[in-house]
């Protein structure tokens, strides 16, 4: 159906929104066509209701609308984009004075279904870090690595650049330097913390080539720090040694880092601090949080924290 088969007020109201959207807002072509698309649809409708224009809309015609593309199919992330669109199209009907309300105000965006991350159990994760072979100074390196990642959460950038300095394990303690370059401390286990000595005893020295390692705690055998396909490919063999079947990736230590915790108990607050989520509406709430109690939460609950 076009846009001639709705009544003229349908019309004229589509036509000005465009034209609105491509001179004044400036609008993709892509972005313009979509817009009219679905103002267009919701026209149609309306007008087989018996409405005459956007105008006489009701804040219950339009959850009908939404309903009706529900049945039909279509997911959240689509109707949160029909929704956007006539949000921008009430709001420019208001503002030009053809219609007195915004119903769209009154109506919540679809939420998109959340997945679950990934995470392993603790049984595998144990089969994981016990499949390393620690006959050789690789071994030892890569069980460090495997050690720390699960025990502090950390991203594959953050162990990639993790130096020497920044494992304070006098007292436990990991300084990280997240998204953004911003500082957090993490509690290191006391598991993760042995293997970090034993690689630096009897690993690190041996894989140094030259001076110039910027204090950077895991190298290769070139004596310079790891990649992150380097990291990647490290959890690949000993997910496959220990006989997973499923994928196992870097972001899955982080996940199930966070997963063990909670399920140990843990609070949620705590484990938001420890993993550092750069999103200040997420994380506001956690900047005070006392850090002895951040290490409390973590030797508790943690399955490897004990030495």
């Amino acid at each position: 159906m076009s846009v001639v088969d709705v009544p003229a007020a349908f019309s004229r109201d589509i036509k000005q929104f465009v034209n609105y959207l491509r001179l004044e807002k400036g609008l993709s072509e892509n972005t313009v066509s979509a817009y009219e698309s679905d103002s267009r649809r919701c026209a149609e409708y309306l007008s087989g209701a018996g409405l005459p224009s956007f105008a006489d809309a009701k804040l219950s015609d339009l959850r009908a609308f939404f309903a009706l593309l529900a049945n039909a199919g279509l997911g959240s992330t689509t109707r949160g984009r029909y929704l956007s669109s006539l949000s921008h199209l009430y709001r420019f009907l208001v503002a030009t004075g053809r219609s007195e309300k915004n119903f769209t105000e009154a109506m919540e965006l679809p939420q998109k279904a959340q997945r679950l991350p990934d995470a392993v159990s603790v049984a595998d994760m144990q089969r994981i870090l016990e499949s390393v072979d620690t006959s050789t100074i690789y071994g030892i390196r890569n069980r460090a690595i495997l050690e720390t990642m699960y025990a502090c959460g950390l991203r594959v950038s953050e162990v990639t650049t993790l130096r020497q300095r920044d494992v304070l394990d006098d007292v436990d303690v990991v300084r990280v330097f997240g998204k953004g370059s911003k500082e957090r401390l993490v509690p290191i286990g006391g598991e993760a913390v042995r293997w970090i000595l034993r690689y630096k005893t009897e690993a690190r020295a041996q894989m140094l080539s030259h001076a110039d390692t910027d204090d950077v705690l895991f190298l290769n055998h070139r004596g310079r720090p790891l990649s992150r396909m380097s990291i990647w490919n490290i959890i690949r063999d000993a997910a496959q040694t220990a006989g997973l079947t499923q994928h196992v990736h870097p972001h899955m230590f982080r996940h199930s880092f966070a997963t063990h915790l909670l399920e140990g108990g843990a609070d949620l607050r705590a484990v938001q601090e420890m993993l550092g989520h750069a999103d200040i509406a997420t994380t506001q709430i956690y900047t005070h949080i006392d850090r002895e109690y951040i290490k409390e939460v973590h030797t508790l609950f943690h399955p490897r924290s004990h030495r």
